[in-house]
């Protein structure tokens, strides 16, 4: 992790020393006074319902190296009263800026490639296989979980250090300019477009300026880096415009650099070919296998052989709710409900509608969120591909999806085979009794849907201890 010294934290980031010395020795930087190792720096971020500087005290008891407030010398002066006596006490008008100019200092430093990864859906799991992937061949750091705004960026460079050989930062936006500021702070010499489609269009507000805004990691690359685009989406000839360093594409259509052929899905995951080599890999959809070219495309602008990486495929891991295979009693879920949009919507639907061999296929969707003015007509959209992709049963949550059940209505799909709910509240007391043994049940929605709650209340009903009163609970409000 980042080691330097009060002095650096000064001249990086132009905060102002309250008390201590230039030459105190810190080891790693923390925004959460909770889980601060001893002789880290604490930046005490500020939010619409929290004050970071009332954590002063909390991270001078977890043995915090200095502390970097908000506000002016004066302000800060006022907390020296409750911190112990000699630690270095930092202040700056605005910490969150701090945390990204230090993290652009700490990065100035690192010798190594940085890889930026963005898209609209598959960039997690993308950074997750990258990751796996370099770590048994380099010595690799990458984001934590979904480490990708203007604090978690910092935060993912700031563990990088003198043994560190590959950096792998995913990057997300919901806003114009965020991936820009993203790549001043770390500075990527290599890059993953997975693909652009409809996400955040509240902030992006369609999905050129998507496009736009994901196309800024391209553009800050320099001649000598590398970039990996997806030759499946209609937006890479504009993106690939935006660089003069090489570009390589992949795809599961035949159009790329990096092809995948012969591709069928199976009980054990995905099977496809790759310049005439069979390999088998345990992830589910033609998503995750863009996701998997992607990484392999990487490991080439590093310069890595693929022979040296591809015997590893076989055991890769995919994250946490996010397609996730889980056997409850003689069900099977795929629980895909991290987050969704309509990409990642339809690539699941698609992979659900592939698997053969079960009672039913049902799927449980709610809404998704942050589409804008396209809210109506996604939703409506995704119903009729679910209708016609052959689906036995749709399970809908919340308003927005009320287009969806017209959609697959319009779509071909028997009206009883279509059931809406208004709130989760009602789904977790009615959706448990409409699922049977033998069924194959996709549950996905915007993360804000809180549709994992449906989930663990399947998999605690189907091991034999669930029951109303756990019903109700999981339904309650603080539930």
């Amino acid at each position: 992790m980042i080691r330097c010294r009060l002095e650096d934290v000064c001249k990086a980031t132009g905060a102002e020393v309250v008390r201590g010395s230039a030459d105190v020795e810190l080891h790693g930087v923390s925004t959460d006074s909770r889980t601060l190792q001893a002789g880290a720096l604490f930046v005490a971020l500020s939010g619409p319902n929290f004050d970071g500087n009332l954590f002063a005290a909390a991270a001078a008891e977890r043995g915090a190296g200095a502390l970097l407030l908000a506000g002016s010398a004066a302000a800060a002066a006022e907390l020296l009263s409750e911190l112990p006596d000699g630690l270095a006490v930092l202040c700056h008008p605005d910490p969150r800026r701090a945390l990204s100019d230090l993290a652009a200092w700490h990065r100035s430093r690192l010798g190594i490639p940085v890889i930026g990864i963005t898209g609209s859906c598959g960039k997690t799991t993308t950074k997750n296989i990258l990751v796996q992937l370099l770590s048994e061949v380099r010595d690799v750091v990458g984001s934590p979980s979904s480490f990708n705004n203007d604090i978690g960026v910092p935060l993912t460079l700031f563990q990088a250090d003198e043994t560190t050989e590959v950096l792998v930062v995913e990057m997300g936006t919901n806003s114009r300019g965020e991936i820009a500021a993203l790549c001043r702070t770390a500075r990527p010499n290599g890059a993953i477009l997975t693909n652009v489609g409809a996400s955040h269009l509240e902030g992006l507000h369609s999905v050129e300026g998507v496009a736009v805004e994901k196309g800024d990691l391209v553009a800050s690359l320099p001649n000598s880096a590398f970039c990996v685009l997806n030759a499946d989406c209609p937006w890479t000839s504009k993106l690939r415009s935006l660089t003069a360093a090489p570009v390589t594409t992949f795809s599961v259509d035949g159009g790329g650099d990096l092809d995948a052929t012969d591709v069928w899905f199976h009980s054990a995951g995905t099977t496809f070919k790759l310049d005439g080599k069979e390999i088998t890999f345990p992830l589910l959809g033609l998503h995750n296998l863009q996701n998997l070219l992607a990484a392999l495309a990487a490991c080439q602008g590093l310069g890595i052989d693929l022979d040296s990486v591809l015997p590893h495929v076989s055991n890769l891991s995919g994250g946490r709710r996010r397609l996730e295979k889980k056997t409850v009693g003689e069900m099977t879920l795929l629980d895909d409900t991290y987050n969704a949009n309509p990409e990642s919507a339809r690539a699941s639907v698609r992979v659900l509608a592939g698997i053969h061999g079960h009672r039913r296929r049902v799927l449980v969707l709610g809404d998704m969120l942050e589409l804008g003015d396209l809210a109506a007509e996604s939703h409506h959209s995704i119903g009729r591909y679910s209708a016609e992709s052959g689906l036995d049963l749709l399970l809908l949550v919340g308003d927005l999806t009320k287009a969806t059940a017209a959609g697959a209505l319009e779509g071909g799909l028997d009206a009883s085979r279509i059931l809406h709910f208004s709130s989760l509240e009602e789904a977790l007391v009615e959706i448990p009794a409409m699922l049977s043994d033998g069924d194959l049940v996709l549950v996905k929605g915007s993360r804000r849907m809180g549709l994992e709650r449906l989930v663990v209340l399947l998999e605690s009903q189907r091991a034999g201890d669930g029951s109303r009163s756990q019903v109700e609970a999981l339904s309650s409000p603080g539930g």
